[in-house]
């Protein structure tokens, strides 16, 4: 409830500042203002609903209203780049009108406010407009199919096709039909393994979990397998969320790895926490290949892709992660490598391979723009 007392603050000062641009700057005339500030306002509670929504709010009441919130959160995100960029290039186009029209204040202010609305207006039509475009993107997942050459692969796993799954983030916008969609299109692939990586929810055990149900119909015939992601800690003790997931029939690798066997052939398949987990939950490496014979191929789950920095250090051959979303809103994907290695796609970190998903689903906003997303089939081959 903290948690969600500060957002609301945060909403409520992000309003004030919109009521600032959109009618005090502009002085926009009634009724219009009034509308404006009213509208402001009843978004600004749908918004502190979706935030709540899972977590201090049941998602049966809360999703629907809090999906709006959500979405107008988008909007509000690309109203503030662009009332940012308005504000800042204002000083310049003043000053360039007050040396065309010395002679008359009144002109320059005419011309001022006029061309304020005008840049304004563009500024609304262009964030709604990406918003919508960025709705109707995450709505759609798609797969998406990749090769990984690997040169420690044995000939008998040559071909093996992994569906990697991450960050579906169900809970405040996206319910069990999402999840059932997801599941439905992992499983029309057929792959060998199912690896998920993370970031399933966004809420409580009691809340969220009937959403995750479909997740119990994956089929693999190597096994499905998961690691927690940072989010499964942020509502409720990721301990118990992993304990779900062992209910719905996925195998958790909580540091610590296991065997598949193909043709009398074997690799390791391992996974640890998320790199940011709180105590008792650490990612520890070493622990989970304990016991691993070097000379053995190992595939490594891990939530972020900066855990391939030591695992590349331990030997470990392919890490599959998602975590980034691929920026999932443009242009919050150039900010991506200030803290992880990659984005999305296929990178090498030393000697390992690294594949980062941009995930399946959406975390706040359900908005994806210039970062589809994926449900990734990869296809494992032998380096030549």
């Amino acid at each position: 409830m903290t948690t969600l007392l500060a957002f609301a603050v945060f909403l409520a000062l992000m309003t004030w500042w919109l009521h600032r641009r959109l009618v005090r700057a502009t002085r926009l005339p009634r009724p219009w203002s009034v509308i404006v500030d009213v509208i402001l306002v009843v978004l600004w509670a749908l918004a502190a609903i979706g935030v709540g929504s899972g977590d201090a709010f049941d998602p049966a009441w809360a999703r629907a209203p809090g999906y709006l919130g959500w979405v107008w959160l988008g909007v509000g995100f690309y109203l503030a780049l662009g009332l940012l960029l308005v504000a800042l290039v204002s000083p310049g186009a003043r000053l360039v009108r007050r040396l065309r029209h010395a002679d008359s204040d009144e002109r320059v202010d005419l011309s001022r406010r006029r061309t304020l609305r005008l840049a304004t207006a563009f500024v609304v039509v262009g964030a709604v407009g990406a918003t919508g475009y960025g709705v109707s993107e995450a709505a759609r997942p798609r797969i998406v199919r990749v090769r990984v050459p690997l040169r420690r692969l044995p000939v008998e796993f040559d071909g093996v096709r992994v569906a990697l799954v991450s960050d579906l983030h169900v809970g405040p916008t996206r319910g069990v039909e999402f999840t059932r969609r997801v599941v439905d299109l992992v499983n029309s692939e057929n792959p060998d393994v199912v690896a998920i990586v993370g970031d399933l929810v966004d809420g409580t055990v009691a809340k969220v979990s009937p959403d995750l149900a479909p997740l119990a119909n994956l089929e693999a015939p190597l096994g499905v397998f998961g690691v927690s992601g940072n989010h499964e800690f942020y509502a409720d003790d990721g301990g118990r969320w992993l304990d779900v997931w062992d209910s719905l029939g996925i195998r958790t690798l909580r540091n610590e790895h296991t065997t598949l066997t193909r043709v009398g052939a074997i690799i390791d398949i391992a996974g640890v926490h998320d790199y940011s987990t709180p105590a008792p939950y650490e990612p520890d490496l070493p622990a989970a290949l304990a016991g691993h014979d070097p000379s053995t191929f190992v595939m490594l789950l891990a939530h972020e892709p900066r855990q391939a920095v030591e695992a590349s250090d331990l030997g470990v051959d392919l890490q599959l992660s998602g975590h980034t979303h691929g920026g999932q809103m443009w242009p919050v994907g150039y900010l991506v490598p200030l803290q992880q290695p990659s984005v999305s796609g296929l990178d090498r970190i030393g000697d390992t391979v690294l594949y980062t998903t941009r995930g399946v689903g959406a975390w706040g906003p359900p908005v994806r723009v210039g970062a589809p997303p994926e449900i990734t089939i990869l296809e494992l081959v032998r380096e030549a």
